[in-house]
């Protein structure tokens, strides 16, 4: 395709780091014909520092370009850096803001500029505790009428960004979260490998993927695993991600005694490794979007325990079991203890029927892409 007609789409995030959106963009971007549509990144950083995905985005023809952090006190030179970035960028098609803590600011500004398509995309159901997230949901007042596409990853995270009258009204289109599902898929060759790398035998294994903050709720999830530990003392618990309560949380282990049965892997680009060495997932979050890690854990047939206030959208196969963490972590302990052992099956044909398939979704972008509509988009469920 001609250059001049390639379509540009300016991805507005607050890194490009290893967090569930950005892995869902760039399973996404991997699938594009970049000779039809380029993917470029208007990020939010202060320090400079290399962020996970900045090479491989280099690579794939992508730009990135960065905005200082939003403070709500530099509001107004927040506001003048996004005039004067828009003022000289007229090449994008599409502006996709997945930062919508402040996209009620940079979407309208983009569109005075002749942005001829601007998307609010909500991927989160919830907000942090405090003036973070009070300061949050004030600026996202009157989003819904400030952008020309809604999406949002569940109807729970459309209605926390966007309000239910904007879900009820249609207005907001749900696309799940999609993944590349074949990736994924369990392989009991692959699991003995990745059981031998971290040089594990028979033990039961429990494994974790998120950044070390409040909304994963790690504090709890050590406590669960501390009470398996008291019926299962060999059990060993993997913890994949990274953040800024990790060494709080590698402190917390040596409190609960358990430092010695917990593995802190970090961030890892071969996550579908790990998947495949657990024997049951664990996500005892504050609230979700669409978990993206959830729907990776399906895709690896893995038996899943989850907070009830994950959305139950992800829930896409009789993988996934659900309860309170008002509970008791005993409680918990003994519903995983329950669900082994078990048989692991390859569920890619569960998953792609569900429309978690990153390369059927894949397509459906392009036609919104191309201004062909919204409908056709995989995993789209229309209110």
């Amino acid at each position: 395709m001609d250059k001049e007609k390639q379509i540009r789409v300016l991805h507005v995030l607050g890194g490009v780091g290893l967090g569930g959106a950005e892995s869902r963009i760039m399973d996404l971007y991997r699938q594009m014909d970049r000779d039809e549509i380029q993917f470029d990144f208007l990020i939010h950083r202060n320090d400079g520092k290399k962020q996970f995905y900045e090479d491989e985005i280099t690579a794939l023809g992508g730009h990135i370009y960065a905005l200082p952090k939003f403070r709500v006190y530099n509001y107004f030179s927040y506001k003048k850096a996004v005039t004067s970035f828009f003022a000289l960028h007229h090449e994008f098609q599409v502006v996709q803001g997945h930062m919508t803590s402040t996209a009620a600011i940079y979407l309208p500004i983009a569109k005075r500029f002749g942005i001829p398509v601007t998307v609010a995309h909500a991927r989160n159901a919830g907000v942090v505790k405090g003036p973070k997230g009070i300061a949050t949901r004030f600026f996202r007042r009157g989003l819904a009428k400030k952008a020309d596409v809604l999406f949002a990853c569940s109807k729970l995270a459309g209605e926390d960004v966007f309000g239910t009258d904007a879900v009820k009204q249609g207005r907001v289109k749900i696309i799940h979260n999609a993944i590349d599902v074949k990736r994924f898929a369990f392989d009991e060759k692959k699991r003995q490998e990745a059981r031998a790398e971290l040089e594990l035998t028979d033990q039961l294994v429990l494994g974790h993927v998120g950044r070390f903050d409040y909304q994963k709720n790690h504090p709890y999830l050590l406590e669960v695993f501390a009470e398996v530990c008291k019926k299962k003392p060999d059990a060993v618990l993997l913890l994949l991600g990274d953040g800024g309560a990790r060494q709080a949380m590698e402190e917390r282990c040596r409190e609960l005694g358990i430092a010695e049965r917990v593995k802190f892997l970090g961030n890892r680009k071969d996550t579908e490794r790990f998947y495949q060495a657990m024997d049951v997932f664990l996500l005892p979050s504050f609230f979700e979007g669409l978990p993206g890690v959830l729907v990776e854990a399906q895709a690896a047939g893995l038996a899943c325990l989850v907070s009830d206030t994950v959305t139950k959208e992800a829930q896409a196969t009789d993988l996934v079991s659900r309860l309170s963490i008002d509970a008791p972590p005993e409680c918990w302990a003994e519903e995983i203890l329950k669900r082994v052992p078990y048989v692991r099956r390859n569920t890619t044909k569960e998953l792609t029927e569900a429309g978690f398939d990153v390369r059927t979704q894949a397509q459906g972008y392009r036609q919104f892409y191309f201004g062909e509509g919204t409908a056709d988009i995989g995993g789209v469920t229309t209110q």
